[in-house]
């Protein structure tokens, strides 16, 4: 998920530099989205595994 989140924010910065200015917003609204959603689910797992008192990774 953090990777899509990275190739999103490329895009959004190669769009931008080209010019595409609704394509960049597109794509960093996408970007920001994925980069949320890996947080979410990265504190799930670390409070998971705290709790449970093993690695769950």
């Amino acid at each position: 998920m953090l990777k899509w989140a990275l190739i999103f924010f490329v895009v959004s910065l190669v769009a931008g530099a080209l010019g595409f200015t609704n394509v960049a917003s597109g794509a960093r609204g996408i970007a920001r989205l994925l980069f949320g959603l890996f947080l979410v689910v990265a504190v799930v797992i670390v409070v998971a595994a705290v709790l449970l008192g093993q690695a769950v990774f």
